[in-house]
């Protein structure tokens, strides 16, 4: 029964003091050369789909530099795949452990 009083208390609570606050002044933070400027232009969306289809990704070039990328990356991974330890090395620390 108290949790059912305490609860929305709590809550009242934390969630007034925060009614409470004061926005920031976002007015003064505009320039005069602001307030006075025009509205943007509205321009039809044709030509900007022209401009953006007009610049998309060249397949061809970008999947050869991606395979190239690829293969570079798989000869890294097989070197580093390899022993880090030499055959000596590797004779030591195995006559060590026993």
């Amino acid at each position: 029964m108290t949790h059912r009083i305490l609860l929305p208390l709590c809550l009242a609570a934390l969630t007034l003091p925060a009614a409470c606050t004061q926005f920031p002044a976002l007015d003064s933070r505009a320039t005069p050369e602001l307030l006075a400027s025009d509205y943007p232009a509205i321009v039809p969306v044709d030509p900007l789909l022209a401009k953006a289809e007009a610049g998309q990704v060249n397949i061809p070039q970008t999947e050869s530099g991606l395979t190239s990328r690829v293969e570079r990356l798989q000869a890294r991974a097989a070197r580093l795949r390899g022993s880090v330890l030499s055959g000596s090395e590797k004779q030591r620390l195995s006559q060590g452990l026993q």
